[in-house]
């Protein structure tokens, strides 16, 4: 029992610890030829692309997706904010009372 009970609380930890950020889309069998993304945009069997911050590629099981974008998590919360750049897909770390001014980042997740 207290093997059983050690387990969970190991799993239950990495389980927090993870952060997603990867995704699967089952692929339509309407679309013999590839994949149509969440824009309605089709792509052929075994090709890749970029979309919102995600690098896409479809097989015949569907699309599988993961962000591209490190979001950083080692920093002074107190102190400094993120600020994610949309169109870079990248974060920026910076104080909240002067913006100009970058903040230390220890950890990123991927």
């Amino acid at each position: 029992m207290n093997a059983l009970l050690g387990s969970l609380l190991v799993l239950s930890t990495f389980v927090t610890l993870c952060n997603a950020q990867c995704f699967f889309t089952k692929r339509d069998s309407t679309w013999p030829e590839g994949c149509k993304d969440s824009k309605g945009i089709s792509h052929p069997l075994q090709s890749t692309w970029t979309n919102d911050c995600n690098k896409c590629t479809c097989s015949s099981g569907g699309i599988a997706c993961c962000r591209i974008a490190g979001i950083p998590v080692g920093y002074d919360k107190k102190k400094c904010k993120k600020i994610f750049y949309q169109d870079e897909c990248t974060f920026r770390v910076v104080e909240r009372d002067n913006p100009y001014k970058t903040c230390e980042v220890k950890a990123w997740i991927l």
